[in-house]
């Protein structure tokens, strides 16, 4: 995917929040650039996505959680003034998909929100973890917490259902602007990241499973034993359905 054109093809005026970027002359800023030339490059989408040889898988998911932060940001921006309680009243992929909204503290128990509601709480909850160095250090000196990996596979759920429900309701917006390839492209970025590493349930995957099936043809090239595959998470449970 060229990134450059991702970019030209939406308005940044109304990405639906800033964009966070990564320190020049960290490591993260190292791996998001070599990620980005990789993407650039237009090679095998289920290649990039693996983790490089000798680098940390924590500074490769915080990376890659950021810069999909960012890119469905930018898509969100894209539709969000059709996107209004009146034409959204709930956050949903369909009939049969429903997502309520709890983030333990405000809304300790799950509630029904307006679509609009419910990612503008969204992106801001994703953004306070970002932004929380504690939970995304910004030196090497510093070590990931424990609570890291199992965080950052619910932000990644919570993210994914928001291309849900881009893709189920307001996918006549994207097409309207020529934005499908890239659109695609990106989430065929972000499904075969979160599969390779088994960042999110199977379940969730259910609103877009013929989509999905239809543009991730990408072939997968079998793992060398060298080469980490399914098997980095350490002890982090499956988020919570809300």
């Amino acid at each position: 995917m060229n990134l450059g054109k991702f970019s030209e093809i939406f308005d940044k005026k109304k990405t639906f929040r800033p964009k966070k970027k990564f320190q020049p002359g960290t490591m993260k800023y190292s791996l998001h650039k070599q990620a980005q030339a990789s993407l650039n490059s237009g090679i095998n989408l289920r290649q990039v996505v693996k983790l490089p040889k000798g680098e940390d898988f924590n500074d490769w998911l915080a990376v890659h959680v950021v810069d999909f932060f960012n890119r469905i940001n930018l898509i969100y921006g894209t539709v969000c003034e059709q996107c209004t309680k009146t034409s959204c009243p709930t956050m949903s992929g369909g009939p049969k998909f429903e997502y309520l909204w709890q983030d333990g503290t405000k809304f300790k128990k799950p509630v029904k929100l307006p679509a609009p509601e419910y990612i503008g709480l969204l992106m801001d909850w994703i953004e306070a973890q970002i932004n929380d160095e504690n939970l995304f250090p910004v030196t090497t000196d510093i070590p990931f917490p424990k609570t890291f990996q199992p965080q950052c596979k619910k932000i990644l759920t919570r993210l994914y259902r928001v291309f849900v429900h881009v893709y189920v309701h307001h996918f006549d917006r994207i097409m309207s602007i020529g934005a499908e390839p890239h659109v695609n492209t990106c989430y065929k970025h972000f499904y075969y990241f979160v599969t390779e590493f088994d960042l999110i349930n199977e379940k969730e995957f259910a609103p877009l499973q013929e989509m999905t099936r239809r543009i991730c043809t990408d072939i997968i090239a079998p793992p060398t034993p060298t080469e980490p595959h399914r098997s980095i998470f350490t002890n982090a449970g499956p988020s919570k359905p809300q």
